[in-house]
């Protein structure tokens, strides 16, 4: 009877590796079929010319460039504002918290990961609406605004990577550096955060890809169809998430719609490079440490 459970739940398990990984590969064929099509320069900078676009002597108004350096600087700028938290939080917990405070800390970080996206783009827009009245009367949403709002959504997603890369790191090595006559500072510093670098990095990765694909955010809290390169911290810009949801909502023709299964195909590709980028740091790290 044990064996025949054993077997079903094996069953069941390959099934539903087969049913998502068929389901993922229709999904990308049918954007990829659709979007490399229309993959070019010209869907980058319109006719605008390559050179004058890059380096902003020119504006384009018929290309998505402005949307690929606003999705790049908006990463940029979430990432800068969630990894020294992100990580500081989860080595607190893994390693100086008191069992009450990882309980309540836990649950804390529990309840804002099951937040939705949309949820936090109300806040984003309720936020701003508060700071108007009382402290910025010209405040508005903006790049800043929505990269702080993507970094509270991500922050559980790295303090629990981070949290588990070092939890699951040998006992040995704490024994080892007490016995060496270590800190406990210094053993954190010097051999478990080197020791978890990869996991970190891991969560790293999943913290970039949630940030560069998120939709719900940014379209309330200053993402906008035709904003050109981002100005600065404090205006609105440009994004390829958004961008793909306005082209599907607001298309009126085949060409228009070929060109957000383009852009869609640009976005998945951008995300593929930059995870693909951090797996290649990652092995290197671990393979450092293993030396």
């Amino acid at each position: 009877m044990r064996g025949v459970r054993e077997f079903f739940l094996a069953a069941l398990g390959w099934f539903a590796l087969a049913a998502i990984s068929l389901g993922l590969m229709c999904l990308a064929g049918l954007v990829f079929v659709r979007g490399l099509p229309a993959l070019d320069l010209q869907l980058l900078f319109g006719t605008t010319p390559a050179w004058d676009a890059l380096f902003a002597l020119r504006p384009v108004w018929d290309g998505i460039w402005p949307a690929v350096a606003g999705t790049l600087s908006l990463l940029a700028v979430t990432m800068a504002l969630v990894l020294i938290p992100g990580i500081a939080c989860g080595v607190y917990l893994a390693c100086f918290a008191t069992p009450r405070e990882r309980d309540w800390i836990g649950e804390c970080v529990d309840v804002l990961a099951g937040i939705p996206s949309i949820v936090m783009g109300l806040f984003g827009l309720e936020l701003i609406i508060l700071l108007r009245r009382t402290f910025l009367p010209r405040g508005t949403t903006c790049l800043l605004l929505a990269a702080a709002c993507l970094a509270i959504l991500v922050l559980p997603v790295l303090v629990t990577a981070v949290r588990s890369a070092i939890e699951s790191l040998p006992r040995s090595l704490t024994l080892t550096a007490d016995a060496l006559g270590l800190s406990r500072p210094q053993t954190v510093r010097r051999l478990l955060i080197p020791a978890a670098g990869p996991g970190i990095l891991g969560g790293v990765i999943l913290v970039m890809g949630r940030a560069m694909e998120d939709t719900a955010v940014i379209m309330l809290t200053g993402a906008v169809a035709n904003a050109g390169l981002p100005a600065g911290l404090t205006s609105k810009f440009e994004a390829l998430p958004f961008r793909i949801y306005y082209t599907a909502a607001q298309y009126t023709g085949a060409e228009e719609l070929e060109r957000g299964f383009g852009t869609a195909v640009l976005l998945l590709l951008l995300s593929w490079a930059l995870i693909l980028s951090a797996k290649i740091l990652q092995r290197r790290l671990a393979r450092r440490w293993a030396a």
